[in-house]
């Protein structure tokens, strides 16, 4: 018998035995696409006995590059060589076990051609990050999974609250307006865990979306939906670990398959191994091959098979639904070397895309050491595109919230920490956010004090860099007294039908929240068409007590950005800025209209920013 697949595609199994005991179960992936550069594709083939048989395959430019088998005797990896003069179709795959015979129909489609298709995300965009089972409900048919379990309850901080895609595509319209270009959904795909499945970080079918947020086609259709409006669409994938309700946990393939397969053993989460050059063997081992949570059985990448899997999973995602952009989740922890091979397999199909990984270091020799270009002392070589800037989004709230003495700056923390650009080899492509879904909310973190919120918002929608921001910023969402995960994942007001307030029509929003929200839109759709903050160059002037100012300039247009901390009115002179002034006369404040002069200085009113176009 034939189990349905999760895809598109039809696929028919012809039976020619009678007496027949092997069931093709699945095929992974479920079709592929001739026109890749790399020209070989691995077919994870699965059902009871499939080991035993022979595969043979008819077809035009495709033949058998070679054949592997596992320990399990339910697996067949089958590698096909796909000759550039393929052409789309249905290819004839035939499994032979003495007198049973398979025939199998497996689909080869067309690869798009269009580079735009899959362009990915850059630093003219903005990135809205959410959470899809607390940002909206679009179809409460999907609640609930029997198949599945954990319950539905929307008063329980970590149980499923019932946000899917269908939420999202009805929303679209509200995160376009609001200026955002991107959107990254955390993970999407099947997560089979008794609680807390709703963050979605225990995959347990790489090829599958969880019902319990739709369906592949529909993830597929909120791509497009998504790029009619101008938005793109990055996933947030794992491949250092899965949850241990992935099927194959029921039935591994090899003994290598895991990382410590026989016993549950937590990693020591000493990521610097990779870069130490004093560390121990012992130790970076412990780090690559622990688990990350007793949940979550740790993947080994050495294994060429499971290697194989993961990038082809990567590659038919993106061609698959055209993706702008992937988020690596937890990217030290698995071999790095994988992680190059990964990285730059994705990259050589798609050149025009781009990857972020999750680095969460505050030092920037660990987190340089990851993106591409860098020339490392041990010779690593790294084919990733982005990181984020954990490290400036540390040292932006300490400048907004700390005290420090008399003679210094409260802004030197983050005047240092962008001066350590110089150890990325591209610093405009680093993604920078006051917060995301594993940290307090930014509002709660500047102790729910707007005129510093303010701020945050417009430092990050100006800094060189990729902004990103977490869902309910926008609105001041909170959590004060609290840093529970389950906490700061509350859900989007308006979301679910019956909620009280709607931050998608703006309904009995309080008159902060539809402050915050105001600004952020005006100033996001002001980000969306300043070239000069996309491509111009960056050049900040050393911070004094108070005050820091920096420019965003390029042959055109210059942008002066300064903020005031302090309670007092200040009062700045401009001759220190005159590289950069370059003889402007005016300066008109983007969020208020106001026009200064620059002639001579400014007045800086008590706790407040001034992003100023010079004319």
């Amino acid at each position: 018998m034939f189990k349905r697949l999760a895809c598109a595609a039809v696929t028919a199994i012809f039976i020619t035995s009678p007496l027949l005991a092997t069931e093709i179960e699945r095929v992974e992936p479920p079709f592929w696409w001739q026109g890749f550069e790399h020209t070989e594709l691995q077919l994870l083939i699965y059902g009871e006995g499939i080991g035993e048989f022979e595969p043979s395959v008819d077809y035009d430019g495709v033949t058998l590059a070679r054949v592997e088998k596992v320990k399990s005797p339910n697996y067949l990896f089958v590698y096909l060589a796909i000759d550039a003069s393929a052409e789309d179709g249905w290819l004839d795959l035939v499994f032979t076990n003495g007198s049973e015979t398979i025939d199998y129909r497996y689909e080869l489609r067309e690869k798009n051609p269009d580079p735009a298709y899959t362009e990915g995300f850059s630093q003219k965009d903005a990135i809205y990050l959410l959470m899809p089972d607390r940002f909206a409900n679009g179809d409460t048919s999907n609640d609930v999974s029997e198949k599945l379990g954990d319950v539905l309850d929307r008063d329980d901080d970590y149980a499923r609250h019932g946000g899917d895609l269908a939420g999202i595509v009805e929303n679209l319209d509200y995160i376009a307006d609001m200026g955002f270009t991107q959107i990254w959904i955390n993970p999407i795909l099947e997560n089979r865990v008794a609680r807390a499945s709703y963050h979605g970080y225990s995959t347990t079918d790489y090829y599958l979306v969880d019902p319990r947020f739709g369906t592949n086609e529909q993830y597929r259709e909120l791509v497009s939906t998504a790029r009619d409006k101008g938005v793109g669409i990055i996933m947030d994938l794992i491949v250092n670990h899965i949850g241990d309700g992935h099927w194959w946990m029921d039935d591994l393939p090899t003994d290598d398959w895991l990382n410590f397969q026989d016993e549950r053993t937590i990693t020591s989460h000493a990521r610097t191994v990779n870069q130490d050059p004093y560390a121990s063997d012992y130790d970076r081992m412990m780090h690559v091959e622990g688990w990350f949570d007793t949940s979550m059985p740790d993947l080994n990448q050495q294994n060429p098979l499971l290697a194989d899997y993961l990038i082809q999973n990567a590659i038919w995602w993106i061609e698959y639904v055209g993706l702008t952009g992937i988020r690596q989740d937890t990217w030290p922890y698995p071999y790095k070397g994988f992680m190059s091979e990964w990285a730059r397999r994705i990259m050589e199909e798609y050149p025009h895309f781009n990857i972020v990984g999750e680095e969460w270091s505050l030092n920037p020799a660990i987190v340089s050491y990851w993106q591409r270009g860098k020339e490392n002392p041990d010779g690593y070589v790294s084919y990733l595109p982005s990181v984020f800037d954990f490290a400036l989004q540390d040292a932006l709230v300490a400048s907004l919230t700390e005290e420090v003495p008399d003679w210094d700056s409260v802004w030197k923390k983050t005047y240092e920490s962008i001066a350590n650009d110089f150890m990325f080899p591209d610093p405009s492509n680093i993604v920078i956010f006051p917060d995301n879904h594993d940290m307090d909310r930014i509002y709660t973190q500047l102790g729910e004090d707007y005129d510093l919120y303010r701020m945050a918002m417009v430092f990050f929608a100006t800094m060189r860099g990729i902004p990103q921001f977490f869902y309910g910023d926008e609105i001041l969402m909170s959590h004060t007294g609290t840093s529970s995960h389950g906490a700061l994942r509350i859900d989007m007001p308006g979301g679910w039908e019956g909620d009280d307030r709607d931050a998608f029509s703006g309904d009995n929003l309080s008159d902060d929240e539809s402050r915050a929200q105001n600004l952020v839109r005006k100033l996001l759709n002001w980000r969306k068409s300043a070239d000069v903050i996309h491509s111009g160059a960056y050049m900040h002037f050393a911070p004094i007590k108070d005050v820091f100012a920096y420019f965003r300039y390029d042959d055109t247009d210059t942008v002066m950005v300064v903020f005031n901390r302090s309670d007092e009115t200040e009062t700045l002179g401009l001759s220190r800025f005159a590289e950069r002034l370059q003889g402007a006369t005016f300066g008109t404040d983007v969020l208020s209209g106001k026009r200064f002069s620059m002639k001579k200085q400014l007045v800086l009113e008590p706790r407040s920013v001034l992003l100023l176009e010079l004319e």
